[in-house]
């Protein structure tokens, strides 16, 4: 399933060309340090109004084309921080694809078990409707044999009924999430496709590591921290050209050309070399405060960046919580499903036997519908517990994986 997201949701191929126009712009920028070469091509008919007469003609016709270089040597570090603020926006690009790969993955993840968990929810509302079957058969039974009362048996009905609403309710939430695991997949909602059922529970288990090795592992692995990063480096990057627009700058240029024209006077070749230095003296007010706003717009970008660790740690501080509470929900709901499992069964058997009354028995059905549900959710819970800290903490793999340590000594979630 993620293989089949991160291959077709539209988010990963947006992200991955922004992280290619990102390369672009990175590659256009290394040409600053290169010569720049140009050809050009002029001529045509020319008279000069002045000519004396005896020496060059009045009316003349030169052409030829000209080759020049210009080649900018020094300028105070605005190429060199043209190309680290490029090179950082491409990390930053880089890093946000490999953010939304995560982020596809554990919506994919998500989707996945939210699927599987409401199959399994229908399967166990229709146990419930067989046991309220059973219930009302017990019921009629000994309404027959004057037993009971018609009380019983409408009792019986109505749970009956309340089992098979329950019972549509479950398929429709079903379609709804189907619909929301193709949203993921990348797929439209009425594509045809199957999930295979889990047939057997995977382990469940603690967290072997500790809350604080986990939030330095995030600070370390998480790629939008890391591009947060990057972009902080990036203003500063900007602080560097928006200075150096102030300063001088130190260029070569050179040319050579051939001259074609009618009157051999005039034809010959042409060459030069020269060294400038431009030197902005009074190039407005607007220069020195666009330098003030690079500086505030780096330092408020440093800012954001130590505020996006501060989130980071505090969603894996939840999320870790999360998985040790969905772990001990796992155990609690086996244990939950087992007593009303053989609470029903009690109950029924009293019913039977005339020694308990069909409230008795209802509520012992209710529980057992509600703790089935419980355990279903909890165990599928626990999965995606398991995936979105491994997506917080930054080490959620493009298959799928989760490399987080688990204690060995695990139970099963059924």
């Amino acid at each position: 399933m993620v293989d089949l997201a991160l291959g077709n949701n539209p988010q990963t191929a947006a992200a991955w060309r922004q992280a290619r126009a990102a390369a672009a712009g990175l590659a256009g920028v290394r040409d600053r340090y290169l010569p720049s070469l140009r050809v050009d091509a002029s001529g045509g008919p020319s008279k000069v109004v002045s000519a004396v007469p005896g020496r060059l003609p009045a009316n003349r016709l030169t052409y030829g084309p000209n080759l020049s270089l210009s080649w900018l040597l020094f300028d105070f570090g605005g190429r060199s921080g043209s190309l680290d603020q490029s090179r950082e926006a491409l990390f930053a690009a880089d890093f946000a694809y490999n953010a939304t790969l995560q982020a596809v993955a554990l919506q994919a993840e998500t989707a996945f078990f939210t699927y599987q968990a409401s199959r399994e929810l229908v399967d166990a509302q229709r146990a419930s409707v067989e046991t309220a079957k059973a219930n009302l058969g017990a019921a009629e039974q000994r309404h027959d044999v004057g037993l009971a009362t018609i009380a019983d048996v409408l009792q019986g009905r109505t749970a009956q009924a309340q089992a098979d609403l329950a019972l549509q309710n479950a398929e429709g939430a079903m379609q709804a999430n189907r619909a929301e695991l193709a949203l993921a997949l990348g797929l439209s909602a009425n594509t045809p496709f199957e999930v295979a059922p889990e047939l057997e529970a995977a382990p469940v288990a603690e967290v072997a590591e500790s809350v604080d090795s986990l939030i330095d592992r995030a600070v370390r692995a998480r790629p939008d921290l890391a591009g947060a990063r990057a972009e902080a480096r990036q203003a500063e990057a900007h602080v560097r050209v928006q200075r150096s627009a102030q300063l001088p700058a130190l260029s070569l240029g050179a040319s050579t050309g051939r001259t074609f024209a009618d009157t051999n006077v005039l034809r010959g070749s042409t060459y030069s070399v020269s060294f400038g230095l431009s030197l902005p003296l009074f190039p407005g007010f607007s220069r020195p405060y666009d330098a003030i706003a690079a500086r505030e717009q780096a330092a408020a970008t440093a800012a954001q960046a130590q505020g996006l660790r501060l989130q980071v740690a505090a969603q894996v501080f939840a999320s870790y919580h999360g998985l040790r509470t969905a772990t001990q929900r796992v155990t609690t709901a086996a244990r939950l499903f087992a007593s009303a499992e053989q609470s029903e069964s009690v109950a029924r058997g009293r019913y039977q036997e005339g020694v308990g009354t069909i409230l008795d028995l209802l509520a012992a059905q209710s529980a057992l519908a509600d703790a089935r549900a419980q355990q279903v959710q909890a165990r599928w819970g626990w999965y995606a517990a398991l995936a979105q800290l491994a997506h917080d903490v930054g080490v959620l793999g493009p298959h799928g994986e989760t490399p987080i340590r688990l204690t060995s000594d695990s139970s099963r979630g059924r």
